[in-house]
């Protein structure tokens, strides 16, 4: 759209991307913050513990040793070890390291499989509720998001058959996200599996892996290598702010991923990898301390909410997310949330960020201390007393 009197044109793309709804939440809590109002923030994806002190030493020592400089486009190749090592220690797969492919973050790594994949016009098959941001990946990169419903009362689980119904001769991937963001749900290792029959690729996103509670996660390795992993360090190892990840794929597709490395994003950080290093192969009692905790304010909040009158039919048993209905207070996900910010002090994730079929629901985080949490939701539930949001 050009105005008259502008000498540049913004883009139609930039133009039309929508926000990220969880980010706006969270800048309208930040500016009540600054100006001295007492926030509880439920709505961020964010761990609130720090980062492990031996992979902060780690990082330190990487810096001091004069790992401060760009490095291989796909990593250091002691990293991408680690990172191969660590899926057949877990999993019990195969890894090449060649195979691995070091970003600045899981984003980045999600943009690349995208681009390597899509053409104007191509597909990506993704549930709905989905996290917020894959959408607006596929169609910048000119694709179109083909949605499956996920229904809470099916426990957000896809449905093979409905996936087989959506494929056209235009598919180019199915995307998976388990555990999942915003349902906290784990798919079931038979769907998995019967989605990797279908032939088509797979991308898994398997960032918040380590952080289930009940059963356990499948890499989609196990069934399938017609398949892109991305993972991450900044859920699992409260690694956020370091800005790390990685993708993993099949031999023919890491001179591509590593030709759009090169040119858009060079390398992730040189003592950053040196910390991840540390993170994979020494943290195992931070991390399960982490996961008790969050575990532990799992189960309080979903019983909280419940006792509100926010309704859960399935339990969630993974990551760090209550995707509860709201729809007995509100239609409007959006205007609800920011009635909570206003009237409660409480900055909670509207579901219509996640996909139409997550309209008339909020997502609770429960990355926040439990006394932080209960406040909060004590909180909702004296606003909600006192006036009825329609």
């Amino acid at each position: 759209m050009r105005r008259q009197g502008d000498s540049v044109t913004i883009s139609v793309r930039s133009q039309e991307i929508p926000p990220f709804l969880v980010m706006d939440v969270l800048e309208a809590a930040m500016d009540k913050a600054r100006v001295g109002q007492d926030i509880i923030h439920l709505e961020v994806g964010e761990p609130d513990f720090d980062t492990p002190p031996n992979v902060v030493e780690a990082g330190i020592a990487a810096m001091r040793a004069g790992k401060t400089h760009y490095t291989a486009s796909v990593g250091i190749p002691e990293l991408r070890q680690a990172i191969a090592t660590h899926y057949h220690e877990t999993y019990g797969v195969g890894v090449n390291p060649d195979s691995v492919v070091i970003t600045s973050g899981s984003s980045p790594a999600i943009l690349l499989v995208l681009a390597a994949l899509l053409d104007p016009g191509s597909e990506v098959i993704l549930s709905d509720p989905h996290y917020a941001c894959y959408p607006n990946f596929i169609r910048f990169l000119g694709g179109s998001p083909v949605f499956v419903p996920v229904p809470a009362e099916n426990g957000f689980q896809m449905d093979p058959e409905q996936v087989r119904k959506a494929i056209s001769d235009r598919t180019r991937a199915i995307l998976i996200n388990s555990p999942s963001n915003p349902t906290g749900a784990v798919m079931e290792p038979d769907r998995m599996k019967a989605l990797a029959d279908l032939g088509i690729p797979i991308i898994s996103d398997e960032i918040y892996h380590g952080l289930v509670y009940e059963g356990r996660e499948h890499s989609i390795m196990e069934f399938t290598r017609n398949a892109f992993v991305v993972n991450g360090f900044s859920k699992l190892y409260a690694m956020t702010g370091w800005r790390l990840g990685y993708l993993i794929a099949e031999p023919d597709w890491i001179r591509p991923l590593q030709k759009m490395s090169q040119n858009f994003f060079i390398s992730a950080a040189d003592f950053v990898q040196y910390a991840g290093i540390e993170a994979l192969k020494n943290t195992s009692a931070e991390t399960r301390a982490m996961r008790e905790a969050f575990n532990a304010r799992r189960k309080i909040m979903i019983a909280r909410l419940r006792e509100i009158g926010f309704g859960i039919q399935v339990d969630p048993t993974a990551a760090f997310y209550v995707l509860a209905d709201a729809r007995a207070f509100s239609q409007d996900s959006y205007r609800f949330a920011f009635d909570i910010l206003e009237g409660a002090g409480v900055g909670v994730a509207p579901g219509i960020d996640f996909g139409e079929a997550a309209e008339g629901f909020i997502r609770f985080s429960y990355t926040n201390s439990l006394e932080n949490i209960l406040e909060g939701l004590n909180r909702i539930e004296g606003f909600l007393k006192r006036c009825h949001v329609g």
